[in-house]
């Protein structure tokens, strides 16, 4: 109950299947959370809501199978619940970047054991182009400026002038848009959290370095 309650909250609605592969995936966190760092544990008691259903929330908001880069995939969040609500569809692809080899070897594990759609790419998030050559949309959760953010993802751009960006930022995310605007040129929607009061989802398009 606790788990439909929290994808409720952000208005998916997922088949039991999907919500088989989501309870999977949680207690494999678990499971490997004893041993590895990944999330900090103050949140774990609440991780349906903290981190399955606010990643879910990129989903939400851009439904279509596409191809994804996850970028610092970490835990798994959001990259790989991506993954898995791709599953349903039976199309789109998820590529999560993790240069941390523990942290790989669990999000491999976790895609396999769920079924979901995606793979893990172990190496530097700089050197992530060069293994992926196209993208049609890139997720990042937690992990850097914006500004830093634009450089991981511009060869991406660059290749692509349609890619979308899907980030998720705290409470000082305009003093970051406000930064990123002296070195690049973008459109952006603010989407609201529905989880975190003060957090949102920037949604970035036509990304591109100024001259």
């Amino acid at each position: 109950m606790q788990e439909s309650l929290a994808l409720d909250v952000i208005g998916l609605r997922v088949s039991r299947e999907t919500l088989g592969r989501l309870r999977l995936f949680a207690e494999l966190f678990r499971k490997w959370s004893r041993t590895i760092n990944l999330v900090a544990a103050s949140t774990q008691n609440d991780m349906w809501r903290r981190h399955i259903a606010d990643s879910a929330q990129i989903f939400a908001l851009s439904p279509e199978p596409k191809q994804w880069v996850d970028l610092g995939s970490g835990g798994g969040f959001p990259g790989v619940i991506t993954a898995i609500l791709l599953a349903e569809t039976g199309a789109g692809w998820v590529h999560l970047v993790e240069s941390n080899h523990k942290k790989a070897s669990f999000l491999r594990l976790a895609l396999s054991e769920t079924g979901a759609r995606g793979s893990v790419h172990a190496c530097r998030i700089e050197e992530a182009h060069q293994q992926i050559q196209h993208c049609d949309a890139i997720s990042a959760r937690a992990l850097a400026t914006l500004d830093l953010l634009f450089d991981f993802a511009a060869p991406w751009a660059e290749r692509n002038p349609d890619l979308r960006c899907f980030f998720h930022k705290g409470r000082d995310y305009q003093s970051e848009v406000d930064k990123a605007h002296g070195g690049w040129s973008f459109d952006l929607l603010q989407h609201q959290s529905a989880i975190e009061a003060d957090s949102v989802i920037l949604e970035i398009a036509h990304l591109a370095r100024k001259l």
